[in-house]
């Protein structure tokens, strides 16, 4: 790893002990934010270099007419769904469509919100096969409170739900490198959810991985709340588990309506994803260009279980660090 310079380490250490009087998140809280701090310090959160970045082959990239079809056995089915959970992103307030309070609450259609669709469809998915598939639901600290309450009206139905929270971390003010809490700040505005990667460290700090683990669950099917197209899809269930593979991401055919989605590129013999944040300003057209990136990602991820927990407990999940100035 890259070694920090003097001034560097200087203002980590400050950071350090400012960050251990926050007496609003855990530890594995501030470890976990001094440790993304002491990489952006490090200089990993850079932009990838242009030249290198490679189409993915078709190895990679599988169509999903080439899968398997599932197997008309309805007892084969619900075995294939008893391994599974479903997991909703549902950290994300409604304030971009003008709404206050958690986005899967906007209503859709008929009265219903998204997350009465989602609740429908995974309830139907149980009736019909007789599974039982969890739905977890990753709230942010400006969610938690709203859920928590609107989730009491799905009692009565099939499908068992868990919430937990995503970490929470101080925005931090990049003059004099302060945590915002400390500098008087005791609104929520002076926090953030750190991204979608979170969900698999928050999973296992919040004791819902080893929970599902224990109940024989293998593979978690994660996506956005306010994507309603994102349904479980037996066939890639199926061709997960028959390949023994750990990590699956749904990509779609780039239109011009898509254009800032983030693509899957190959890169230092890697295959990974690369949003728009990421990309040098002098080559933001060329990324938005569909002619060269082709596809997009729907952020529909299927993930195994064991290996969210093998990776976490390794601290080996390094994603990039995309810094986001507000």
């Amino acid at each position: 790893a890259a070694t920090l310079t003097s001034a560097d380490a200087e203002k980590l250490s400050q950071l350090q002990s400012d960050v251990a009087n926050l007496s609003q998140i855990s530890e594995n809280e501030k470890s976990g934010f001094i440790n993304l701090v002491t990489r952006y310090l490090s200089g990993e959160a850079q932009y990838v270099e242009w030249s290198k970045i490679q189409t993915p082959t078709d190895e990679v990239v599988v169509p999903y007419d080439a899968l398997f079809p599932v197997s008309e056995d309805a007892a084969e089915t619900k075995a294939l769904l008893d391994k599974l959970v479903v997991l909703k992103l549902n950290g994300g307030l409604g304030t971009t469509m003008g709404c206050t309070g958690p986005k899967s609450v906007i209503e859709v259609r008929n009265g219903l919100t998204f997350l009465d669709l989602i609740v429908l469809q995974i309830e139907s998915l149980n009736d019909k096969y007789g599974s039982n598939v969890p739905l977890l639901l990753m709230n942010s600290f400006n969610t938690h409170d709203d859920t928590s309450k609107i989730i009491e009206k799905y009692a009565d139905s099939n499908v068992e739900i868990h919430t937990f929270n995503q970490s929470q971390y101080p925005r931090l003010v990049i003059e004099d490198f302060k945590p915002l809490p400390s500098k008087g700040n005791t609104s929520n505005d002076a926090w953030y959810p750190p991204g979608h990667g979170d969900v698999f460290p928050s999973l296992k700090n919040s004791g819902k991985l080893d929970l599902l683990l224990s109940q024989g669950k293998e593979y978690v099917f994660v996506a956005n709340s306010d994507n309603l197209g994102a349904i479980v899809d037996l066939k890639i269930l199926n061709h997960l588990i028959k390949n023994k593979n750990e990590y699956c991401m749904e990509v779609t055919p780039k239109t011009l309506a898509d254009v800032k989605g983030g693509t899957l590129i190959s890169y230092g013999g890697k295959v990974q994803l690369l949003e728009i944040a990421q990309v040098p300003d002098e080559h933001v057209k060329e990324f938005k260009s569909i002619e060269k990136f082709k596809i997009f990602n729907t952020n529909n991820l299927w993930v195994n279980l064991h290996a969210v927990d093998r990776l976490v407990g390794q601290d080996a999940l390094k994603m990039e660090i995309i810094p986001n100035p507000k």
